[in-house]
């Protein structure tokens, strides 16, 4: 064999096991450690915040889900119909998105002037198009048609809303928000 020859197995065994090795960190040992950590650390957020209602999961607490009838506090508008699998805003124009929030508006009866009325988010779909929470104003918005729905006082059902409202992320990051699935959870409790 050629002195060529030697050295060009000499590399291809020497990069044949630098590919193995790091295939074997990276692809198995690396992974595995972050899932470990992961169990660890925050084992609810790793195994998908899921919510469990008498031993059944209802749902994700990091996922929006749609809401169908009026005894119902219905999330934000999906631009990828609740699918998690094909999560990611419209990225609509202008004349597209004001299209897009005329034909929403429409769908959930309602006329322009009625429409302006309502806080942003009860017609625009979020950048993910999964956001699992609403704006108080818009949860606060729905109160009187979820009372009526299940004959409840609307009062009470009022200061479901109010309880279930979080505020900024320590004190000064996002804004404030109302889980739509935690609220439904407790609005189902109270009937």
């Amino acid at each position: 064999m050629s002195s060529s020859t030697t050295t060009l197995v000499r590399q291809s065994w020497a990069g044949l096991r630098a590919m193995l090795v790091l295939t074997v960190l990276l692809g198995l040992l690396y992974p595995a450690l972050v899932w470990g950590i992961g169990q660890v650390v925050a084992r609810d957020q790793a195994g998908g915040s899921l919510v469990r209602v008498g031993g059944s999961v209802v749902g994700s607490s990091l996922l929006g889900q749609q809401w169908v009838g009026d005894e119902w506090f219905h999330g934000r508008p999906s631009a990828s119909d609740y699918a998690g699998d094909t999560s990611g805003g419209t990225n609509l124009s202008g004349s597209a998105l004001t299209d897009e929030v005329a034909k929403r508006a429409r769908a959930a009866g309602l006329d322009a002037s009625a429409a302006r009325t309502l806080p942003p988010d009860a017609l625009t779909a979020s950048a993910s198009g999964l956001d699992p929470d609403v704006s108080p104003a818009y949860a606060l918005s729905q109160v009187e048609r979820v009372a009526s729905a299940r004959g409840l006082d609307p009062a009470r059902v009022r200061e479901l809303v109010v309880g279930h409202s979080a505020g900024r992320q320590l004190g000064f990051l996002g804004e404030p928000r109302v889980d739509v699935l935690d609220l439904n959870l407790a609005l189902a409790r109270q009937s």
